[in-house]
Parts: structure tokens; sequence; C-alpha cells
């Protein structure tokens, strides 16, 4: 899955998941664009120069349109093109109920999950274009393909990013531009961090992802190499799809713990005689 050659622009970059495929992709060959509101994004930086790689900074809004114009410019001046486009930023938008969310949570969450994929494939496309084509992932998340897994501005807006890369998909025929979404799985990120750090002090860390057929959390790395599968020659056919990476949480309809087994046995004496 080599990106040797290739330049990629990648947001939420300072940490997570936006910083493993970053340090991923430049050991993969490619020349990266760091892009990230957190000061955290020239550690990622400094990462990648420091191994060799070639990568330059960017401290921007994902979610404004003139900090991602001001991003895809420094690719083009930076690396001279852009060919791989991971729009990975997002928040949750806090952990509150269904009732006790409001109109300036649900526009910011929007604002920053949805928007901000948006105007990375309105900017980020066309140069891509002059390239001759490439890759532009998206990062949704299993929250988006139904409830149970995040807060509902949060759902709401990755549902959002998987129906975007769909249509992005569909406009952009005939380019030479693959558009896809990576849906995450329970993974520990900075977003996630509240959640492990409160399971690991009450002595419950080993419950972390007990619902996946896995029975783990997923790590940030886990992540970045299907957003590198999606971003390489490899995946060259791969076009408007949603890719979970989830351990298998997205594999099955809700269940009692411990029924699974019960339910293999009562078909299994249905099938056989």
């Amino acid at each position: 899955m080599s990106l040797e050659g290739k330049v990629a622009l990648i947001t939420g970059a300072a940490s997570g998941i936006g910083r493993a495929a970053s340090l991923m992709f430049a050991k993969a060959g490619a020349k990266i664009v760091a892009c990230d509101l957190a000061e955290g994004v020239k550690e990622t930086v400094s990462a990648i120069t420091d191994a060799g790689g070639e990568a330059v900074a960017v401290q921007m809004d994902a979610g404004s349109e003139a900090d991602v114009i001001a991003a895809v410019k420094t690719a083009v001046e930076t690396h001279g093109g852009l060919d791989v486009l991971f729009a990975n930023a997002g928040i949750t938008g806090g952990l509150r109920g269904f009732f006790e969310g409001t109109p300036e949570v649900w526009a910011e969450t929007l604002r920053v999950n949805l928007i901000g994929p948006f105007l990375a494939i309105k900017h980020g496309a066309p140069e891509i274009i002059k390239r001759g084509g490439g890759s532009i992932i998206c990062t949704a998340s299993v929250a988006g393909l139904r409830f149970g897994a995040g807060p509902a501005q949060y759902s709401a807006s990755k549902a959002g990013v998987i129906n975007l890369v769909q249509t992005a998909c569909q406009s952009l025929a005939g380019t030479g531009v693959r558009v896809n979404a990576v849906c995450p799985g329970l993974t520990e990120t900075g977003m996630t961090k509240p959640a492990y750090d409160m399971a690991r002090a009450a002595g419950k860390e080993h419950k972390i992802g007990q619902l996946n057929p896995m029975r783990r959390g997923g790590q940030p790395e886990e992540i970045a190499a299907m957003a590198l599968f999606l971003a390489s020659d490899a995946a060259s056919y791969v076009n408007g799809q949603a890719i979970s990476v989830d351990g298998g949480l997205s594999s099955s309809h809700p269940v009692a713990p411990g029924t699974v087994r019960e339910v293999e046995m009562g078909l299994k004496g249905v099938m056989e005689p």
C-alpha cells in the first residue's frame, strides 16, 4: 500500500487517528500536510521529520472555509499538488441526552463533523483532479449507522458523512477521484479518553469493547490502516463506501448478553432433523 510520491492532507492530525494516519502515510512514502486546531499538530510533524519524512503543520479550523482553502493552498505550494485527502477532524458535541441538546451544540457539531468534510471535498477535489485522480477519505463512525454508539448530535453528523461520501463520489464521476468513509467503532483517542480513564479508575478496563466479538476497543493505528488502504492504489475500485472498523460491533442486532449461543443452538435444532 505505497503512497510514494503522493501528497496527503490530513485533518485532526494532532492526536488519535489523525496522528496515527499521518505517521503511517508518511512511512508509506507520502508528503504530509498535517492540519489541526491544536498545537499538538506540530509534534506530529516533528515525529514525521525525525523519522526522515516530509511534512508541514497547518493550524486550522476544519469547519472554516477560509482555513480549508488555505490548507489546500499550502499543500499545493509546499509539495506541488494534492493526491490524498483524509477529512478526519471531529468533535462529539458533549455527552448529553437527546432532550438536553441545544441548537448551538448541534450547529457546532455539524459544522465541524459534516460541513468540514464537505469543505475538504469541495476545495481538495479540484486539486486532486489536476493530478489525474486520487483518494478522499472521511472519518464517519458506527454511530452514523445506527443508535447506540454516540450522542444524538454526533451520530446524526456521522450519518451525514456517510451520505456525503456517496453523494460526492457520484458528483465526481469520471474524474478519477474516489471518495470513501471509514467508520470506527470504540477507539482509544483523545475523544474517548474520559471513558477509558473512568473505566480504568473503576477497575473495569476489561469491559471496554465487551459488546463486540473482539472483546476490546480499537487502537488509532487500526483505523489508520484502513485509511491507508483506501488512500492507496490497492483500493483503486473502492468508491462511495462506508467501511466499518469496529471489531464486529455493527454486524449484530441487539441481543441479551449470553444468548448468542442459545440462538445458534436453537437454529441448529431447526435446521437439522
